[in-house]
């Protein structure tokens, strides 16, 4: 429990690792015959970590941030329609055109269940990136959603290797999408449901969504975020110490 008070991160992220790709040898062995890829892996590794290390407030101060809903309206905004708007002209830029595919309220129940459901991305993520790992990082604030970002993506590889994340692109989407989360996080001092709302609204929405051909798709789909990616880093009030670790200055500190 001491070395685990003074390596979070370290013990964090091994295990956010080691529970989603526990099946992953097994499927590549031929033993399961699909990858049941564990997306609930940050959420058990954050829920486990902040107990062993700070027992009841620990899990305060997480779940704290998993509840900060008092940021401003244009934030909840932002979180709601700057996914929309990305795929939007993704879709535009793609294929010249939107083809709208969808029923509103099959698409509503999806969001719905996304933001519920521990073994979906959003839900089974964002405790452990944002709500957790992000304000434990030692580095400035910038460079520490940089580092994020490349752990983030490379959790995401198995995925690759079998087919359901389209090419390993989508690995540097992921990177970028980092960035934003970590930005909206530090702009709501904290609040990882605004994260969790956004991630909700970005997987969602799918290429088939507005009728956009998938491998076109993708290309500018990295290309619209990574242009999102680069504006947001270049917003200095997020990335100032103050701002970015506003909610976690009675933290206790640890090294990595």
């Amino acid at each position: 429990m001491a070395w685990i008070r003074r390596h979070r991160l370290v013990t964090f992220f091994a295990l956010a690792y080691v529970i989603a790709w526990c099946a992953w040898p097994l499927y590549l062995t031929g033993v399961l015959p699909r990858l049941e890829f564990q997306a609930c892996g940050p959420l058990v590794a954050a829920l486990v970590v902040a107990s062993v290390a700070d027992g009841r407030a620990g899990l305060r101060e997480l779940g704290a941030r998993m509840i900060r809903w008092r940021v401003g309206w244009q934030w909840w905004a932002v979180a709601f329609l700057v996914p929309i708007a990305v795929h939007v002209v993704t879709a535009l830029l793609a294929s010249g055109a939107i083809r709208p595919n969808f029923v509103w309220t099959d698409l509503a129940l999806f969001f719905a269940i996304r933001l519920v459901n521990p073994l979906d991305g959003p839900l089974g993520e964002e405790p452990g990136w944002r709500g957790f790992a992000l304000p434990h990082m030692p580095f400035s604030p910038l460079a520490s959603a940089a580092v994020l970002g490349v752990l983030v993506a490379g959790w995401h590889i198995p995925l690759v290797t079998v087919g359901n994340l389209g090419s390993w692109l989508e690995l540097a989407t992921t990177f970028s999408l980092t960035i934003i989360y970590a930005w909206l996080f530090n702009r709501t001092g904290g609040s990882a449901l605004l994260t969790l709302v956004f991630h909700a609204v970005e997987g969602t929405l799918q290429p088939g969504t507005l009728g956009a051909e998938p491998s076109r798709f993708t290309t500018w789909y990295f290309v619209v975020w990574t242009v999102v990616a680069v504006g947001v880093a270049l917003d200095r009030k997020a990335w100032t110490a103050t701002t970015a670790r506003q909610d976690t200055a009675t933290s206790s500190t640890s090294s990595i």
